[in-house]
C-alpha cells in the first residue's frame, strides 16, 4: 500500500505543480512597475537589448514614446528586434548601434558615436551581462565575467535584481538550461523580469534612493560589505586603474 501511495503521489505531483504554477509565479513576480509616465522627447540606451529582459525593457520604453538605442554585440539580430518593436509599438525611433562590452575600443566607439548623434541621455539600462562562461578573456585581457559585467558596464545609479528569469543568460551551462526548463513554470518571463529596471528608470521621485539596490520594484537588503564605502572606493580606484582612467 505504501508503494502504491508513493507512486500515486509521484503521478499527481506534476499535475499539482502545473495547476499551482501560475499562482507560484505570481507570488515570485509580485513587483510590477505601475508608472504611467510617458517618454516623448526622452532618449534611452539599453544594452543587450536584442533578447530577454533587455528586449522587453526596450519595447516598454518605445511604447511610452522614447527614442531607444539598442546597444548590441550582434547588430543583425538587433535590427530584427528593432523592426519587431517598431511594428508592435508604432514607434519608428528604435535604433541599433554596435556595442561589445568585451572590448573597450567598441565601448569608446559607441560612446563617441552616441555623443555625435545626441545631446542628452535620459535613461541608461546596463542590462547586458554574461554568466557561467567557459574561462575566456576579453579583448583587453580581463576575465570575461569581470570584463563584461563590471568593467564593461561601468557604474550605475541603481543596481537591480530581476529575479530568476527565463532568458539566454544560462546559455553557457547545459545543467542550468536543464534546470530552467524543469522549473520553467515557476520562473519569471522576460517581461516580468524587466519590471524592476523599468521601475527604477521611469518612476518619479526615486532620486533620493540613488545608489540603492532594488528587487521586485522595492529597495532590497544588501550585505554590510556592499554598504562599506571604503571597499567601494577601493573597487572604484582599482577599476579605473585597470581601464586606464584617471581617478577623480
Amino acid at each position: 500500500k505504501m508503494i502504491t501511495f508513493l507512486l500515486l503521489l509521484l503521478l499527481l505531483l506534476p499535475l499539482f505543480l502545473y495547476i499551482a504554477a501560475p499562482q507560484i509565479r505570481k507570488i515570485l513576480s509580485r513587483g510590477v512597475c505601475t508608472s504611467t509616465v510617458q517618454l516623448p522627447g526622452k532618449v534611452a540606451v539599453v544594452t543587450g537589448a536584442n533578447t530577454g529582459i533587455g528586449k522587453e525593457t526596450a519595447k516598454e520604453l518605445a511604447q511610452r514614446g522614447a527614442r531607444v538605442y539598442l546597444a548590441c554585440r550582434d547588430v543583425l539580430k538587433g535590427e530584427l528586434v528593432a523592426r519587431e518593436i517598431q511594428t508592435m509599438t508604432g514607434n519608428k525611433q528604435v535604433l541599433v548601434r554596435k556595442l561589445d562590452l568585451a572590448d573597450t575600443k567598441s565601448i569608446r566607439a559607441f560612446a563617441k558615436g552616441f555623443l555625435a548623434e545626441e545631446k542628452h541621455l535620459h535613461i541608461l539600462i546596463n542590462n547586458a551581462g554574461v554568466m557561467m562562461c567557459p574561462y575566456t578573456k576579453t579583448v583587453d585581457g580581463f576575465e570575461m565575467h569581470m570584463g563584461v559585467n563590471h568593467l564593461g558596464s561601468g557604474i550605475t545609479a541603481y543596481s537591480v535584481h530581476p529575479g530568476t528569469v527565463k532568458s539566454e543568460l544560462v546559455r553557457h551551462s547545459p545543467f542550468m538550461k536543464w534546470m530552467w526548463w524543469l522549473f520553467s513554470f515557476f520562473i519569471k518571463t522576460p517581461q516580468q523580469g524587466a519590471q524592476t529596471s523599468l521601475y527604477c528608470a521611469i518612476t518619479e521621485g526615486l532620486e533620493v534612493l540613488s545608489g540603492h539596490h532594488f528587487s521586485d520594484c522595492s529597495v532590497a537588503w544588501v550585505s554590510a560589505q556592499a554598504r562599506n564605502e571604503t571597499i567601494a572606493r577601493r573597487l572604484w580606484d582599482v577599476s579605473c586603474d585597470l581601464l586606464g582612467i584617471p581617478v577623480d
